[in-house]
């Protein structure tokens, strides 16, 4: 069991007795393959622990990643202690506020996390991992098709029941993704969005961070800025870009931006129908029509909007 796994490696971190009590709370966060749970004893600070099982192959990149990124100096949990054998880690506990739960406070109050956010992510993009880091495999040309097909399948088939064939064979999709898969190899995140962004000690802290990989910086951009869970508005979008070409000295060409944001769109309403059917959390429904809404947008007068209106067309 998962949980006994995570109070073995606690009680081991920790020294104590086995009459001492150590109790787990659940943290729920996303569905990822991952047990996520806060550890509480007494005379100890909190801390979260972490079991991961085969699911997914970037859960093992967590704990290496996290080591590079600490040591790159990015705010990032510190890993307290680590079974390997056991698929368990035990990290520091960055408290439960994320970017996602300031949601209806006015731009004005959250635009310094957002600077706070976008400063770490401009470091990351930067940096460079040693030789000897195993990272998941770049963003290419089959990665955005395979996110494409995500979309294909447990949105369009999965969750609306059409036919998604015409999709598959439609050679728009296989351009966007040769065309993006070719070019800049930054690092980047691969999942900036709000609910992987904490605020402690009011600063923003990068979560979830095993997907790290070579891509376009404009893919983290767009993840964060189209960010479905916070719907911005057209106003609250521009005020981020600003933000963003005041701290990196640039800005990201609108055309590939907005490619970025509807490849990103695409996989999240994937994402999104494929947790409805297979669990039922209906948390994500209301989310596949904001992320609906905001590719429609990105879309508007490109190659992309033809073979897409029907699909959204079809989201209520």
């Amino acid at each position: 069991m998962p949980t006994d796994a995570i109070l073995s490696s606690a009680r081991q971190f920790l020294g104590v007795h086995p009459t001492v009590s150590v109790s787990l709370e659940p943290i729920k966060r996303g569905a990822s393959g991952r047990t996520i749970v806060r550890i509480k004893t007494p005379g100890h600070e909190p801390f979260i622990g972490i079991h991961w099982t085969d699911e997914r192959p970037d859960n093992d990149h967590f704990v290496p990643v996290a080591h590079f990124l600490k040591k790159s100096r990015l705010r990032v949990p510190a890993i307290l202690h680590e079974n390997l054998k056991r698929r368990v880690a035990l990290v520091e506990d960055l408290g439960d506020t994320d970017l996602l739960s300031l949601k209806d406070r006015p731009i004005a109050e959250r635009l310094p996390y957002y600077r706070s956010a976008l400063k770490q992510v401009d470091k990351l993009f930067y940096i460079k991992p040693p030789k000897e880091l195993e990272l998941m495999p770049p963003f290419d040309a089959s990665l955005y098709a395979w996110e494409q097909e995500y979309f294909f399948e447990y949105l369009v088939e999965g969750h609306l029941d059409m036919d998604a064939d015409p999709l598959r064979k439609n050679p728009i999709f296989k351009d966007l993704a040769e065309r993006l898969g070719t070019g800049a190899r930054h690092l980047v995140h691969r999942d900036f969005q709000s609910q992987n962004l904490l605020i402690k000690d009011e600063e923003v802290w990068m979560i979830d961070f095993q997907g790290l990989r070579r891509g376009r910086q404009e893919y983290d951009l767009a993840s964060l800025i189209f960010d479905p869970y916070l719907n911005h508005s057209p106003e609250e979008r521009e005020t981020l870009l600003n933000l963003w070409e005041e701290i990196a000295d640039e800005r990201p060409e609108p055309g590939l931006f907005h490619e970025c944001a509807a490849q990103r769109l695409m996989q999240a309403m994937g994402a999104y129908g494929k947790i409805l059917k297979k669990s039922g959390d209906e948390w994500y429904r209301p989310h596949i029509l904001t992320a609906a809404g905001l590719l429609k947008h990105v879309i508007s007068g490109t190659s992309l909007e033809a073979p897409l209106t029907p699909v959204l067309q079809a989201i209520h």
